[in-house]
């Protein structure tokens, strides 16, 4: 069982970015609710306003890049996806590797994320012919567990975000075929207690 991190309700805020206007989870939102950490999730729109909106964070010393999300957490100021999760994997003192390899395998998949979301919000055709191709690379570092996560049964930072890829894609219209590996990933994190109760709660019609 991962260890939670105890933390005073709301202490955090995680600001995001709607994808689309849709109540889009991402990684960041799912993996704080299956380590039980509380926290005030603040969305903000992809639309015509954001570039207002972006200008106005820099301005208040949010975000440094004018890009979301953030994590307030502990007076600092958070930023990027990825980051974030090794961050906060690092405070718990798990979702992660032990090993050096295992480390290195979910360092590795984990910065993959950054080239499958590199075009959302907004998809390209070129986008969307690209998907199968890196469906397919994730799926081979799956492969060589049992799984159904990335290192066999224990869940790393790195699940949350190939999670959330795969979402994007099908929310976006650009869904590529999955293969086994990547769909018992999904299976296993949607039947996760604290996530199965969010996607409930927060299930849109």
């Amino acid at each position: 069982m991962n260890p939670i991190l105890a933390l005073p309700p709301c202490q955090q805020r995680l600001c995001e970015m709607n994808i689309r206007m849709h109540q889009a989870e991402t990684n960041g939102t799912l993996f704080l609710k299956d380590a039980g950490i509380e926290v005030k999730d603040i969305r903000y729109a992809w639309d015509e306003t954001w570039p207002k909106t972006s200008e106005k964070l820099v301005q208040q010393g949010l975000t440094r890049t004018g890009k979301l999300p953030v994590l307030e957490y502990k007076g600092l100021k958070l930023s990027q996806h990825i980051p974030i999760l090794r961050y906060l994997a690092r405070e718990l003192g798990s979702y992660d590797g032990v090993t050096s390899v295992e480390k290195f395998t979910v360092d590795s998949v984990a910065d993959l994320y950054y080239e499958w979301v590199a075009c959302l919000p907004k998809p390209s055709d070129d986008y969307k012919a690209s998907r199968p191709k890196y469906v397919d690379l994730i799926a081979q570092y799956y492969a060589d567990t049992e799984g159904p996560y990335l290192l066999g049964d224990k869940i790393t930072y790195a699940d949350f975000a190939i999670y959330q890829s795969i979402d994007n894609d099908k929310r976006v219209g650009a869904a590529a075929t999955l293969p086994q590996s990547l769909l018992n990933l999904v299976e296993a994190i949607e039947a996760r207690p604290n996530i199965a109760a969010y996607l409930k709660e927060n299930k849109t019609a």
